[in-house]
């Protein structure tokens, strides 16, 4: 064997994706914190002995082995045998192009280094720059591109908070960390486990508290009444929603319009049509006192918009067939996600505002423009194709299944829904 051609088929794996032992090492941190939330320390350097079958590392914890078969899909027996000849003859191929995997891994290392050896403040300053980041790209990347970074800059505020730190210093790293807490709770959230992510929103919540950060106990809440919402909890959701609404009064920030947008849909699921219409006045008329902080300030995925407002909007009435308003809430807010480089544009909301149209003009009878409005969801990618996306797809079929009147152009467009939902972002190889 040449020192290059890979040892096992763990080895293989990692070659043929281009990826560096530490993003690996990432990956398979993050695939265990998402499947059992247990958290696990690994090492590139680690990770490359075992996949290379090193002396003393080729039989790994069993925390590990379990954290190898959710990164890669396959049982740990396959994983450290030796690797298909198919596999080394393309692996082989990614080997010649390992300078930039060098600089990468060299460049984590670096960064490493500087958070764990700076001072408190440096290191406060250099992750909430990664965080504000992660924010921003939350909304506007797949999943896949920005998972294991998550979970890294997770692990490195944890460990800061591990060691001794000023009063100030640590709020400011437990702030961080509900942030980090909540993307990883909508994460888990997009790929279909409520359950991991509320645990991780549980987590976020303590952070939250210990921060003494008004406007990130009402960001949770949000999220919390989101998780519960797509979860088919709807009263849930409401408890959440109405929770978090002492904590965005007092802050002032986004969240006085989110709050009050998430119960509105989550009353229009339950049918309860009143309750629903009190509750989207109430999120509308919230911009006219919002003032934006320092959990705002960070953008993307932190800070809730006016666009995200009318899409709720369009999502509650979409619920309430005898309710007006659904398809002139739902045309503006995908009007305010046609462009996609606002600040503030996210594929999911404006796949749901697509979709809230869908269902819209499906009541009216008018199937052409509802497959109209769904066509560019349909087109979305699999790594795309998050949980909150697939429920709204189906709902668009749900409601063309009740219609019955479903011509040529309808069944079509259920056909195509049908083959849409086979393949969703929890399907996609890891």
């Amino acid at each position: 064997m040449t020192k290059d051609q890979p040892a096992t088929l763990l080895h293989a794996l990692v070659q043929r994706g281009h990826l560096s032992w530490e993003e690996a090492a990432s990956r398979t941190v993050a695939a265990i914190l998402e499947r059992e939330n247990e958290r696990i320390s690994l090492t590139g350097r680690h990770l490359g002995r075992i996949a290379r079958r090193e002396r003393d590392n080729s039989r790994p914890t069993p925390v590990i082995r379990r954290a190898l078969q959710y990164a890669f899909d396959h049982p740990i027996e396959h994983l450290l045998a030796p690797a298909p000849g198919e596999l080394i003859a393309t692996a082989s191929t990614a080997v010649g192009n390992n300078t930039s995997e060098v600089l990468a891994m060299a460049a984590d290392r670096a960064r490493r280094f500087q958070v764990v050896n700076v001072t408190s403040a440096e290191s406060v300053a250099l992750l909430t720059d990664e965080v504000r980041d992660l924010a921003m790209a939350y909304p506007i990347r797949p999943l896949g591109d920005i998972l294991s970074d998550l979970a890294r800059s997770q692990d490195d505020v944890f460990t800061l908070l591990e060691q001794p730190q000023r009063p100030n210093e640590s709020r400011d790293l437990y702030f961080l960390a509900g942030i980090l807490g909540g993307m990883l709770g909508k994460a888990s959230h997009d790929l279909g486990n409520p359950t991991a992510a509320m645990t991780q929103t549980r987590t976020a919540w303590l952070c939250a508290d210990h921060s003494g950060h008004d406007g990130l106990r009402a960001w949770i809440c949000g999220l919390q009444a989101l998780i519960s919402y797509w979860a088919d909890r709807p009263r849930e959701s409401i408890r959440y929603a109405q929770r978090g609404a002492e904590f965005a009064q007092r802050a002032g920030n986004s969240s006085t319009a989110w709050l009050p947008a998430s119960e509105g849909r989550a009353w229009a699921r339950l049918g309860n049509s009143a309750r629903a219409q009190d509750a989207i006045t109430r999120a509308g008329a919230a911009w006219t006192s919002v003032r934006p902080d320092d959990l705002d300030e960070l953008g993307g995925i932190a800070r809730f918009t006016e666009s995200r407002q009318l899409y709720f909007a369009a999502d509650a009435l979409a619920w309430l067939p005898e309710a007006s308003g659904a398809v002139e809430y739902a045309s503006q807010a995908v009007a305010r996600y046609e462009d996609t480089s606002a600040a503030d544009w996210s594929f999911g909301d404006s796949a749901g505002s697509r979709t809230a149209l869908a269902i819209a003009r499906i009541g009216e009878g008018d199937e052409d423009s509802a497959a109209d409005a769904l066509s560019a969801v349909l087109e979305l990618p699999p790594e795309q194709r998050i949980n909150g996306i697939v429920h709204s797809v189906r709902r668009v079929h749900a409601a063309l299944v009740r219609g019955r009147n479903s011509g040529t152009v309808g069944s079509e467009l259920q056909e195509e829904i049908e083959a849409y939902s086979r393949v969703s972002l929890p399907a996609l190889p890891r």
